[in-house]
């Protein structure tokens, strides 16, 4: 493992440079969380980022590997090596980190299935270029694929399967902006995760529970909705495999009070892949895997907040 002097070190170069994105992430929830970034292993970092660029994402910062792109087995190996660059696009309440590196396969097969945006119309997805696969048995949603053949799923506001709908006792104002059209050309919707059958209704409550989301339906899934981010679960239709080594190797919350948080999930019984660490830049960050597989970044001053 590394030690923890050179692993702040490496996050200094990751998050402390570039612009500060607090603009396009979304506030916290009373628990401290919000969605924050989704980290791809890409083979051409370049055309994927034009891919990102014409869905309607803005480049915004390079920074260097972040070392839990790394799966934990293999933290040694980036000690002492040529840093590598990434590409970060941002979106509304979502950051796309790009790392140049092999993966073992794509979201299809990964309990990550996919991931989803929201826009006003799809015309001007294709205006840019990118091919749009509508899906004729739900009016409004199509999917478009990255260089790499990763599927992002995308709603149009006539989309008919798009509303949430908070479990009882439940009534977040926040949670309520899935039944609104979305106004901004393109913002963040959701995570679907398939998990093994008969784990849907555990994963909705660890998550529900872990990070304080609120429990609800989107369309016929159950799901929790955080700020930026609608948690989407399935009944898998066969195994899946973790996210870690995949191409999108994991998904990213933004936590205010993140040594805090860490101290919570520990009281919790959730034990950390990669303790808390905070670099000189003041940021801060952690990593857990959720009983199904998803590896989960938490950071505190990804976004500025």
């Amino acid at each position: 493992m590394l030690a923890q002097g050179k692993r702040a070190v490496l996050v200094l170069l990751v998050l402390g440079c570039g612009v500060p994105c607090s603009a396009q992430l979304a506030a916290p929830n009373a628990t401290g969380v919000a969605m924050g970034h989704l980290h791809y292993r890409v083979r051409d970092v370049e055309a994927n980022k034009r891919f990102w660029i014409a869905l309607g994402g803005k480049e915004v910062r390079r920074g260097r590997l972040h070392p839990s792109t790394t799966a934990r087995g293999d933290l040694s190996q980036v000690e002492g090596q040529a840093a590598q660059t990434d590409v970060v696009v941002q979106f509304q309440d979502v950051l796309v980190f790009l790392a140049k590196g092999e993966s073992s396969g794509g979201t299809e097969g990964s309990v990550v299935n996919h991931v989803a945006f929201r826009v006003p119309s799809l015309a001007p997805v294709e205006a840019a270029g990118l091919t749009v696969a509508r899906l004729k048995q739900f009016p409004g949603v199509a999917s478009v694929m990255s260089p790499e053949g990763e599927r992002v799923e995308l709603f149009e506001n006539s989309a008919t399967n798009l509303s949430f709908v908070q479990d009882a006792g439940f009534d977040d104002a926040v949670a309520r902006r899935h039944n609104a059209p979305v106004s901004l050309p393109i913002a963040f919707h959701h995570v679907h995760l398939y998990v093994p059958d008969g784990q849907v209704a555990a994963a909705k409550a660890w998550y529900a529970r872990i990070f304080g989301g609120t429990p609800g339906k989107r369309s016929n899934y159950d799901a929790v909705d955080l700020p930026g981010i609608n948690l989407n679960f399935s009944s898998a239709p066969m195994p899946t495999a973790p996210t870690r080594g995949r191409m999108l190797d994991h998904i990213g919350f933004e936590v205010r009070g993140l040594a805090a948080f860490c101290k919570r999930l520990d009281a919790m019984g959730v034990t950390l892949d990669v303790p808390y660490a905070k670099g000189p830049s003041g940021t801060a960050t952690a990593s857990l895997t959720d009983p199904w597989g998803t590896s989960i970044e938490l950071t505190e001053g990804l976004g500025g907040l």
